[in-house]
Parts: C-alpha cells; structure tokens; sequence
C-alpha cells in the first residue's frame, strides 16, 4: 500500500512531535556515551589535554564499541569504514593504472548489514526479555488486597524491560497484612531472577507460623545462599499490619527509610531492622512498631525513585519526595502514587531512566 509523505513520516515517527524527538536522540546520545564512556581507560586521559585528550576520548569509545561486538561482525564494521574512509582505490600494475570505485557504497551496504544483523539479535532479546516481565508481572499482585479501612496501591516500573524490584502485600496465616517491597543489586535479567527466588521463599515461609524477626532471618538465611558471598544482596522493607487497631510492625532491611506521614503534620521514618538481605547468613533483626491512624499514609519505595536523575545528573532526592508528600493529605492511595510518579517524571524530563522505580503507599480511612 502506497503511503503519502505525511503518513509515511507518522508511521516512521509514531506521531512524536519533532522537537521531543530530538529531545529523545539528546537523552540517548547521553546515555549511550555514559554507557561506553565506562570502558574507556581513564588514567591516561589524565594527562593529556586539548586535542590529545580528544582523540584519546574518541579512540577509546570507538573500541568500547567495536568489543560489544562479536568478532565477525568487528571486521564488518572495519571493511565498512575502510570502505567510506577510501572509495577510491588506485593500483599501478606495469605500465598500468587501475582505478576501483567508487566504493562508498558497498561500505553504506556493509552498514546496513551489520545493521540488519544487530537488529535480529536486539529483536530476539527483546521477545524473550517481554515473555520474561510477562512472567515477573504473574508474581507480583496486579491490585492490592481488599481490607476494610485500608487503601493501597502501588506502581513499579523497571529501567529495562525486567526489573529487580518486588513489591507484594497479602495476608498471612496470623491474619495480619504482610507488606514487602524490596530491591535486588543491579538490575534487568539477573536481578530479575533472584527476585523471583526472593518471593517464592517469601511466599513459603510467610505460610508458616513466625514473627515478623524470624520470618526476616529465615529469608536472609536463603538469600545468603543465592547471592555470590554477599555480591547480590537485596535491601527490603517488610511490616505486618493488624487492621483492626493500626499497629504497624515492622523490620528494615538495609532499605531506603519509608515515610509515615501523620494528619498532625508530622513525618516518622521507619528505619529499624538491620543489614540487607544475603550479606550475612547470621545476621540478627530488630522489629520496630508504630501506630497507622485514620488518614495516616504511609509510602514505602525504592531507592530508584529519589535517584533518579535529570539531563544535568541531578538527583529528585528525598527532599522533593517529601514536598509532594505534604500535598497529598486528602489524596488516595492511587492518587498519591500518580502524583510520586509523575512528579518524578517532569523532574527528570526526557532523560533515560537508570534504575527500577516502585512505591507502595498505604493510607488508613
């Protein structure tokens, strides 16, 4: 089917205004240097300068580069440039000159080629990362549970197409609420996969009878066991909470401290536990307690959330989050969590995001 200019131009650009599209190539420019800039060796650049120093920059991206790729595809890429960098070849036989070219386009050819090949592979990736969060998003609740004067809801959203966030909340067999939102080190598949152990042995040991302590050691105990000599270990924030009365127990792993934020103004931060989760199998735990009153919200997120960062490497920080908090007073629990987030979002703009972002908030009714 034949397309005019203007449809051919919103198929290929999907509708995106010029200028965020631009926006768009500066933010992944950005990442993208940041992102091969980390394999480049720095300690000679230190001395050098000017024009030295750039081409020192340049030679050392440009590698960073070509080891990305696999062997074959590296003398492509060299064939290619060799290619556009000389179209012309002259050779003198004898008394005779031969003259070949020009061969700038058999090396836009070879481009398109290489081009094709990294497509294929980022495609395949792609489905079976998209079958991955398919079967990330099956082990973390969809809606929170129902509960008689409780609101909760949560958002999480990975940096790449898997995440090593968990968040959960259901009940345990005491008939208390279990909350938990925890962040495995690193992120996409490998910390996507020790999230995945880090809830089926929640969900197992939490089936049994314990407190809120022993359950926590019991699950450091496991991902002691998982975690590479403590090289993957998890921060996490779990609490149990009897609705009948607000009493909120609680053991803070290693996490970053959640907010309790009170009608009367007051804010309490929730910090009482010990080390995060596989550092040390005989790690011991401390609960802390407080009280959730009527309209009380509680938000519980990850560290993505305050580190993310704009164009300029600055961080969103606890200190806007905790302005926004102020605001919320009369806002529900999904209304909270959409005003975290897309505060989030106008702070940092356009700029790629580097790590998973999840929040759980809970507010009393």
């Amino acid at each position: 089917m034949a397309l005019n200019p203007r449809e051919f131009w919103q198929r290929v650009s999907d509708g995106i205004a010029v200028q965020d599209l631009w926006a768009q190539l500066r933010a992944d420019a950005h990442s993208s240097y940041q992102f091969y800039y980390k394999e480049v060796d720095h300690e000679p650049l230190e001395r050098e300068s000017g024009w030295k120093r750039f081409w020192r920059i340049a030679g050392g991206l440009f590698w960073a580069m070509m080891i990305k790729l696999s062997p074959g595809r590296r003398v492509l890429l060299l064939i290619a440039l060799v290619l556009l960098l000389f179209p012309v070849v002259r050779l003198n036989v004898g008394d005779h000159e031969f003259e070949a070219g020009p061969l700038s386009f058999w090396g836009g050819a070879v481009l398109v080629v290489l081009l094709a090949l990294e497509l294929s592979d980022r495609v395949t990736m792609k489905r079976d990362l998209e079958i991955a969060r398919e079967i990330q998003s099956w082990l973390m609740p969809s809606k929170p549970p129902s509960v008689p004067g409780v609101d909760i809801a949560f958002a999480t959203r990975p940096a790449n197409t898997v995440a090593g966030d968990y968040y959960d909340a259901f009940f345990r067999p005491n008939g208390r609420l279990l909350l938990v939102v925890a962040d495995v080190a690193g992120k996409s598949v490998p910390a996507a996969l020790l999230t995945a152990t880090l809830q089926a042995s929640l969900r197992t040991l939490a089936a049994l009878d314990s407190s809120l302590t022993e359950l926590v050691s019991q699950v450091n105990r496991y991902a002691s066991e998982q975690s590479l000599q403590g090289r993957r270990f998890t921060t996490a924030f779990l609490a149990e909470l009897e609705p009948a009365t607000g009493v909120l127990t609680y053991v803070n792993a290693g996490h970053n401290w959640p907010v309790l934020q009170h009608t009367s103004g007051a804010t309490e931060r929730l910090e009482t536990g010990g080390l995060p989760l596989g550092i040390n199998p005989a790690s011991s735990y401390q609960s802390g307690c407080t009280t959730i009153k009527s309209g009380d919200l509680l938000l519980i997120f990850t560290d993505g959330l305050v580190e993310a960062e704009d164009d300029k490497a600055n961080e969103y920080g606890e200190q806007r989050m905790l302005e926004i908090l102020e605001k919320l007073q009369s806002a529900s629990a999904s209304e909270a969590v959409k005003h975290i987030i897309s505060a989030v979002d106008a702070f940092v703009g356009l700029t790629r995001q580097h790590d998973d972002i999840t929040c759980l908030v809970l507010r009393t009714t």
